[in-house]
């Protein structure tokens, strides 16, 4: 499977906030099958965005270039449905 050219993030581990390396992405709430639509989220200017979805908080971090901390909060091919 091809990965993804706009990072999918999750709240899985259920975190309080999820720090993410990119300002646009795709919430998908859980792993699959528990995941919710994905959503598509961009920041624009601001730090923080709510998944409207699932209510998880996401804090724009540059640092992380494009990953999430925690690390198991993005979204692996091998862990997509297929």
């Amino acid at each position: 499977m091809a990965e993804h050219s706009t990072p999918h993030f999750h709240n899985q581990p259920g975190v309080p906030v999820v720090r993410v390396g990119a300002k646009e992405f795709m919430c998908i709430g859980a792993l699959p099958p528990f995941d919710h639509p994905h959503i598509f989220i961009d920041m624009g200017d601001d730090k923080e965005a709510v998944c409207p979805y699932c209510s998880t908080l996401y804090r724009y971090d540059s640092a992380l270039k494009g990953h999430a901390d925690p690390a198991e909060c993005e979204l692996k091919p091998s862990q997509a449905a297929a």
